[in-house]
């Protein structure tokens, strides 16, 4: 059985839907969330345009503060307030940005694992 971190084609194909995407930043960094509007975002969010996640809408993506344009993992999302689940693409994050990010996907109704590259 092989482990996530070892299947190089996800990674690749990844990193080119991300590249060949356009990423539309919805929410920048500083920025309230629009239904909990105590949760600020710490780093710029967004989405993947032109692509479809399992909740019907387009990937979301966080865009870190790395000079490094790879990306660096995905957040498995479980959400018990809406009753879905998604994956999120960690873009140029640093392991000071991924920690934020985790803290923010493990909240109330909130859970999510972190996949790194």
């Amino acid at each position: 059985m092989m482990n996530c971190w070892e299947n190089k084609a996800f990674w690749i194909e990844l990193d080119a839907l991300v590249q060949k995407s356009e990423i539309i930043i919805d929410r920048p960094m500083g920025a309230s969330h629009p239904r909990y509007p105590g949760l600020i975002y710490p780093l710029d969010y967004g989405y993947l345009k032109n692509t479809k996640s399992s909740d019907g809408a387009e990937i979301d993506i966080w865009i870190g503060e790395s000079p490094v344009e790879r990306t660096d993992a995905v957040m498995c999302i479980l959400d018990t307030h809406k009753r879905d689940s998604e994956i999120k693409v960690r873009y140029r994050c640093t392991h000071e940005n991924m920690q934020e990010i985790y803290r923010i996907h493990n909240s109330e109704g909130v859970h999510g694992i972190l996949i790194e590259r």
